[in-house]
């Protein structure tokens, strides 16, 4: 049998060839390199676990709709958990506008949702917080979550919007906490919101709360490990080292692509104001110097809520890309510096404010991915899977000074050469659940009548994509009701031959409704969305 010391030693020689082999060179051991690694991203994996477990709220606690990150004293991506990439990519772009120019002390907390300065969508809250030791800054630690009331006319905080006004309260970069204490004018400008549980008194409502509790617990972690690396200088040389390793790894699996530039564009259904087939185009590059994304000539802006902040696009175009590195590459800054994004100003990839951006995070951004992979796979025909569902399926409902409840479904997955798509699950740029039945029959007057596979969805191919599903939601009282949702007009296409997946459909008691609408519905009345399915792969 091994021992424990020649299994380490066997393991080292083993990694250390595979490093050689890429061209990868570090000046610490691999094992400390790799531990080192491991144990700054599980300071983000426990602080999702503490936001889960304190929020009250079941679309953080029951459908994870949030995310966790370690950045550096600049802004730069340390670390992030495998939340939502959304979320992730986004924060990974801009966070070093954020923290920049800042007078940071101990026991500081930064609020913000400005999807023009940092942010995605007025729902998605950032909650960020500085790291010192020995009063020297040295990191940050941050989380989002997607809160359903942020004070728009609209219950569940998703409307119709033509102007970012529109959409709730918008939150500048400010310290909810300064040295420790909270601030009562941040405190005063929060009790703005419209649910009567989101500030009590002198205390947070409890999803805010969770969001501190989690930076709490990850400021913990992170001076824990800071001091056990051997203090500041070894933590930031650790940094260094990491992102130096990151950034070879990612190189080195870039350089496996051929050489060339591919174009492909995408249609997004309408934008919920009149608009129809509005268009993202794509380029993408790749050289010697790694991977360029260009989106020239994709349509201006436009007046639904559909619009992109830079950072949502970005955070599109490092999901799309990260797919094609190994799975052990690290979730850090120095993966993403071989990737460069241009997209011109105004258009609808990176608007400009005040554009209504409720849904570009969640509907805009699946689009981009959808191009880019029909970019990728003229070079890459059999790595390259078929189109997912390509929707989020926004559902946001409730009753204005009363509840708020807000869901994605899920849908499809895109086969790909050797592997059927699977069934009923959250795609690329979500990685949230559906909310439980259970859950949300007791907290809500609403009882689901059907949750099911939607059976035969995907598309037809040598390998299948996967089905949809179908939800059908009950009403026990007088509900606001807004459905933003994509791929009704357009169909999942299929990839090599294989065929497209079925388009998604929303009725009200069996009538049809538009993709992106609101409405007023009573007691007893019945919504249905039956979800895209995934496109198929090669000739059935």
């Amino acid at each position: 049998m091994l021992s424990l010391q020649g299994a380490r030693s066997k393991y080292l020689k083993m990694l250390e060839l595979q490093l050689t082999k890429a061209g990868v060179h570090v000046s610490m051991n691999g094992i400390e390199l790799g531990l080192f690694a491991n144990r700054i991203a599980a300071i983000c994996d426990e602080m999702g676990a503490i936001l889960r477990r304190a929020a009250f709220s079941p679309n953080i606690k029951d459908r994870l709709d949030f995310s966790c990150a370690v950045f550096d004293r600049s802004g730069g991506l340390c670390a992030q958990a495998a939340h939502i990439p959304v979320h992730l990519g986004s924060m990974a772009y801009a966070m070093a506008d954020v923290v920049g120019g800042v007078e940071w002390a101990p026991g500081d907390m930064m609020i913000l949702n400005d999807p023009f300065l940092g942010g995605t969508h007025l729902p998605d809250v950032t909650v960020i917080a500085p790291v010192f030791v020995d009063q020297t800054l040295v990191a940050f630690v941050v989380n989002r979550a997607h809160h359903a009331d942020i004070g728009s006319d609209a219950p569940g905080s998703m409307p119709l919007s033509t102007d970012l006004a529109q959409e709730g309260l918008l939150i500048p970069p400010m310290k909810l906490h300064n040295r420790g204490e909270a601030d009562p004018v941040v405190l005063g400008m929060l009790g703005q919101l419209d649910s009567a549980a989101v500030v009590g008194g002198s205390g947070l409502h409890g999803d805010f709360a969770a969001q501190v509790s989690a930076n709490l617990t990850g400021l913990k972690r992170a001076i824990a490990l800071i001091e056990e690396s051997g203090g500041v200088k070894a933590f930031n040389q650790a940094l260094v080292e990491l992102n130096n390793y990151a950034e070879q790894l990612s190189r080195s699996a870039l350089s496996d692509l051929p050489v060339g530039r591919w174009c492909a564009s995408a249609l997004m259904d309408d934008d919920g104001a009149g608009t129809q087939d509005i268009e993202i185009q794509v380029t993408v590059s790749v050289d010697e110097s790694g991977v360029a994304v260009d989106f020239a000539g994709t349509s201006a802006q436009v007046a639904g809520n559909i619009n992109c902040p830079l950072p949502v696009t970005a955070a599109a175009v490092y999901y799309a890309v990260r797919c094609l590195l190994p799975d052990e590459a690290p979730q850090c800054g120095g993966t993403f510096r071989p990737i460069t994004i241009a997209a011109p100003e105004g258009s609808l990839v990176n608007a400009r404010r005040p554009a209504a951006v409720a849904a570009g995070n969640v509907e805009t951004s699946m689009r981009i991915v959808d191009a880019i992979f029909a970019a990728l796979a003229q070079p890459l025909p059999d790595r390259i899977p078929a189109a997912s569902q390509g929707s989020m399926n926004n559902l946001a409902m409730g009753v204005l000074g009363g509840w708020h409840y807000y869901e994605t479904m899920a849908g499809g997955a895109g086969a790909a050469c050797g592997q059927n798509g699977a069934h009923a699950v959250h795609s690329h740029m979500t990685n949230t659940l559906n909310t439980p039945v259970e859950s949300l029959e007791t907290h809500y007057p609403l009882r689901i009548v059907r949750y099911a596979i939607r059976h035969g969805s995907g598309g037809d191919g040598e390998f299948k994509g996967g089905d949809g599903v179908v939800r059908e939601f009950e009403f026990l009282e007088p509900t606001a009701v807004t459905l933003i949702t994509e791929r009704r007009r357009h169909r999942p296409p299929g990839a090599h031959s294989g065929g497209d997946g079925m388009a998604g459909q929303n009725h009200l008691n069996g009538a049809l409704l538009a993709p992106k609408c609101s409405l007023k519905v009573a007691t007893g009345d019945r919504i249905s969305v039956a979800t895209p399915g995934g496109g198929g792969w090669g000739k059935p």
